[in-house]
């Protein structure tokens, strides 16, 4: 008599796709991608990876450093190549991306669902302080970091699967993460 409990294919195929598929954060500098990532990473039993991280060990240097020594456009290489490595060898992560990354990486959805972390921007002024921006070269000049804000906060709700108000608690932003992945998905893992 045939088993009459195996699950079917389409069953399956949801299943491992839904438990595998990373979580993109995305959102200007400062909004919490890394902070919210790493507590959103914990609460679903996922791995954590920050992509500016990831570029400054395998370069071997800070990107402020990067950008002095390279500029923006050979950072933004090493972004493509990060995502693409993500997009074939990563599962079941949550990723902080960089600021500029969705301006380069017009695939992010072939690697995970995209959540935008919208903060405004007088916000991200509150968060950063003056030496952290000192660090940041894209943030050395405030006339143009707002101008480049407003430009990237159109192409971040155009990629973004869903945008979070950022302007919360971490926990709650990543509470309401685990229940929209949860409704739509079916699965917080």
């Amino acid at each position: 008599m045939p088993h009459t409990n195996i699950p079917s294919k389409k069953w399956i195929m949801d299943t491992f796709l839904t438990c595998n598929k990373n979580i993109l954060l995305i959102g200007f500098m400062g909004s919490g991608k890394s902070t919210v990532g790493r507590m959103l990473a914990h609460k679903s039993d996922r791995y954590f990876l920050d992509v500016d991280t990831l570029i400054e060990a395998s370069e071997g240097r800070t990107i402020p450093t990067i950008f002095k020594e390279n500029g923006e456009a050979y950072f933004r290489e090493l972004e493509k190549k990060s995502a693409q490595w993500m997009a074939t060898c990563v599962r079941g992560s949550v990723i902080a991306t960089g600021g500029g990354m969705p301006l380069v990486v017009k695939e992010l959805h072939t690697i995970g669902h995209v959540i935008y972390l919208k903060l405004p921007f007088e916000k991200i002024l509150e968060r950063i302080t003056p030496e952290e921006r000192a660090k940041r070269p894209l943030f050395h000049d405030l006339a143009k970091a707002k101008q480049l804000f407003e430009m990237r906060e159109k192409i971040y709700e155009a990629e973004a699967d869903i945008t979070l108000n950022a302007d919360r608690s971490v926990e709650e932003i990543v509470n309401e993460t685990l229940l929209w992945l949860d409704e739509t998905h079916g699965s917080t893992t």
